[in-house]
């Protein structure tokens, strides 16, 4: 008996093994092999090893400890982990993390977090830098280096972005940082914060020389190579010509002797130009042509900065989101559009710039034509820039301009008078001005839009300089209602319906209506229902400047003009400019007030008056 134990032991232990093999075998559908206690969970796997486990459809063998959970993987080593589709080999502890496999590029990864769908986190930038000409002025030092700060700041930049400075200063690296730590310090919108300064003062360069000089554009293309390699740029790089309009062909055509415009493979270079963009539509069309000789048309952006504050883009969400304006947003209801920019300053320390410019080229011909498209446009297909392209110059092309230039135009120039208690200069009387000069610093005019939406429907425009205060809005201004059964009493103090857009300094929109005022008799009064971004939203409106070099960044061209908008807006604003130039001296308008009396008369003509900011 005694010697019979082994053996029945033995017999037992291959039995109950046998068992195992058969039970495990019935329980994973496809699996060939099962090593001890091994577990199978995966179709079509032919041999896992002991203790493995198969959890991927296709896969062929799993070593010791090793687990299989893609789908086609090979063989996993011992205590490995295959997690990818398609990856034919992991080794001992090794992982495949990545999907279709070890052989699929960089080329097919999307990040997420840049999927246009997710609403959840804010566009951020890619890889990129951003080089600025003429980084010493005004507008660089009061605006974009802002402005790339506060990007920054709200973390919408990526950590290796690069800023380059180009100017004609004497500066070493360090010295131009400084410049844009103290331009940061005093005009920057968000808190500052040491840490986020530190990582942007790491990217930033400084190049010295002339527009004409190709020393400095050769170091500029060793710091863009020199970025790349040290920063992770990726080769992608805007170019903001933030110089006077004379310099924009030099500094492109340096840019394309240099190599600058043209990007590596997989990376982007673009450029972005100030107005004004040509002083009319010859030296316009031109402009165009060199600056499309080195970049494609969809890698040049126009800044024209109305068009990225946050009530203008709010203008296209209160008409085409909301059913109860666009059923009205017509002839069969308005009356008449006025679109006003008001400012309370006089030209400063810019004579050289702004005479021989004067109101209309410089705030007219992009400014407000751009407010008064999208105003006056139809629905677009969809929110995109070959959408709104395609609607706001179906609109200036319909502009029809006065058929009598003097009734239907007014220019004039501010007089001294005292305004804010202090007593101010005339234009005439500013230093660098020639006492003969004929620039306007007041321009209005009257354009028809020659569409079934819009005939008969005026648009008034105007804009000047020394005025009653700081003010932009467009006033949508309805008909009179057709019948009333009150008396005359009763309405004499209820002006028209009216819906403001205002685009600055208090962003928001106020509807004007009239209401019963409370008391024993019928008395009907003008009121207003307000909404203002400050009491209505937690967060602060970002500035123009922000949201437009994101999305150079992000080459979102929604909210720049086309090379096809410019040129029709010198059309429209071209024999307004030489009908002035023939025909008399702009009139003269106390500063501090809000126009010439011509302007006034110009629209009494026609039975209305200017609105009162």
């Amino acid at each position: 008996m005694s010697e019979g134990i082994p053996q029945t032991a033995e017999q037992e232990t291959k039995e109950t093994k046998e068992d195992k093999e058969a039970r495990t075998a019935q329980e994973a559908a496809g699996v060939e092999q099962t090593g001890v206690d091994g577990t199978a969970g995966a179709a079509d796997s032919d041999q896992p090893g002991d203790a493995g486990a198969a959890e991927a459809t296709g896969s062929e063998q799993a070593g010791n400890g090793g687990t299989a959970q893609a789908a086609g993987s090979e063989q996993a080593g011992d205590a490995g982990t295959a997690e990818a589709a398609g990856s034919e080999q992991a080794g001992n502890g090794g992982t495949a993390g990545a999907a279709a496999g070890a052989d699929r590029g960089d080329a097919d990864f999307a990040n997420p977090l840049r999927d246009p769908r997710d609403r959840r986190l804010p566009r951020i930038a890619g890889p990129s830098g951003l080089v600025i000409f003429g980084v010493t002025g005004d507008l660089s030092r009061k605006k974009l280096m802002p402005a790339v700060y506060d990007l920054a700041n709200r973390g919408l930049l990526p950590p290796g972005f690069s800023l380059v400075g180009f100017a004609r200063r004497d500066w070493e690296d360090q010295d131009f940082a400084q410049v844009v730590h103290d331009a940061v310090r005093e005009h920057a919108r968000t808190p500052f914060r040491e840490e986020v300064w530190q990582q942007l003062a790491e990217g930033m360069r400084f190049i010295p020389g002339d527009f004409d000089d190709d020393t400095a554009f050769k170091q500029l293309r060793s710091a863009v190579e020199e970025l790349d390699a040290s920063r992770g740029t990726s080769g992608n790089y805007a170019f903001y010509l933030s110089v006077p309009p004379k310099f924009f062909p030099k500094v492109v055509q340096q840019l394309k002797k240099h190599k600058l415009a043209d990007a590596p493979e997989g990376s982007w270079r673009r450029a972005v130009i100030e107005k004004p963009f040509g002083h009319d539509l010859e030296s316009a069309e031109e402009l165009n042509r060199i600056v499309h000789d080195v970049f494609d048309p969809e890698q040049v952006f126009r800044i024209d900065h109305y068009l990225g504050k946050e009530t203008v883009q709010n203008l296209l969400a209160l008409r085409f989101a909301n059913q109860m304006f666009e059923p009205i947003w017509n002839r069969s209801f308005v009356d008449h559009v006025q679109i006003t920019m008001a400012e309370d300053i006089g030209i400063g320390g810019r004579a050289g710039y702004y005479d021989g410019i004067g109101a209309a080229r410089d705030v007219i011909q992009n400014h407000l034509l751009q407010l008064m498209a999208l105003t006056a446009m139809e629905e677009p297909a969809a929110f995109d820039a070959p959408s709104l392209l395609t609607e706001k110059l179906k609109v200036l092309k319909a502009v029809r301009l006065p058929q009598d230039l003097g009734q239907g135009t007014v220019r004039g120039q501010y007089a001294a008078a005292w305004q804010g208690g202090a007593k101010v200069r005339g234009y005439l009387e500013e230093d660098g001005i020639d006492p003969s000069s004929t620039t306007d610093t007041y321009a209005a005019i009257r354009l028809q839009v020659d569409n079934r939406r819009w005939a008969g429907v005026p648009f008034y425009l105007r804009t000047g300089k020394r005025l009653g205060r700081r003010v932009t809005e467009i006033a949508v201004v309805f008909q009179r209602a057709p019948h009333s059964p009150f008396d005359s009493t009763a309405t004499e103090e209820l002006g028209s319906n009216a819906i403001v857009i205002r685009v600055q300094p208090d962003e928001g929109m106020t509807v004007r209506f009239g209401s019963k005022v409370p008391g024993t008799s019928m008395e009907i009064r003008d009121v207003t229902m307000d909404f203002a971004y400050g009491e209505s939203f937690t967060e602060s409106s970002p500035e123009a400047y922000e949201r437009l070099i994101l999305d150079v960044l992000l080459g979102d061209a929604n909210l720049f003009p086309r090379h096809q908008e410019v040129e029709e807006s010198w059309k429209i604003l071209d024999p307004i400019e030489r009908y002035w130039a023939t025909n008399g001296r702009p009139a003269q308008y106390a500063s501090g007030s809000w126009g010439p009396a011509e302007a006034d008369e110009m629209l009494a003509r026609d039975g209305r008056s200017w609105r009162r900011p």
